[in-house]
């Protein structure tokens, strides 16, 4: 079996860098702070919809759906993997996170999932070769309640 294109150092540090400042975003409720992370058109799975074609569609159904519901999300930093291609145009992270969602009672229940974010760097988007992401699959681990009823305000759309 080949060895997995593990990213280097400095790739691997950015992408570590980029799940904190997402997973502050989630966190804040900001989706105008996340959404220059995302390529317009990226396609996305997720909880409540199979394939998500583009990010308005996707902060409508998905965002609109957990972040504000939810809280405490973080990513597994150290969990992480980065894996990163030969011509530094594409790569893949796989991350665990947790949350803390909220029964309709108001308790807390714990809220683990996972992650795989697909991304490239090139010209197409915003024309100075910076990583956007592509593709998102965020998903809960087995068993863990699919609803949260917190009621978080919205920082900024």
């Amino acid at each position: 079996m080949a060895d997995l294109p593990n990213a280097d150092a400095a790739t691997r540090a950015f992408f570590i860098e980029w799940l904190d400042v997402f997973a502050g975003y989630v966190r804040e409720v900001d989706y105008a702070s996340a959404r220059p992370l995302f390529h317009p058109d990226t396609l996305a799975f997720g909880t409540f919809t199979n394939v998500i074609p583009g990010l308005q569609a996707w902060i409508d159904t998905q965002w609109d759906n957990v972040w504000p519901k939810t809280a405490d999300f973080r990513f597994d930093l150290e969990g992480s993997h980065v894996l990163a291609g030969d011509d530094g145009t594409m790569a893949v992270v796989i991350a665990p996170w947790t949350s803390t969602g909220f029964h309709q009672d108001g308790s807390a229940y714990d809220r683990p999932g996972r992650a795989t974010m697909v991304f490239h760097r090139g010209v197409f988007h915003r024309g100075d070769g910076r990583w956007v992401c592509v593709h998102s699959h965020m998903s809960l681990n087995r068993g863990v309640p699919q609803q949260s009823f917190a009621q978080r305000a919205v920082k900024a759309r």
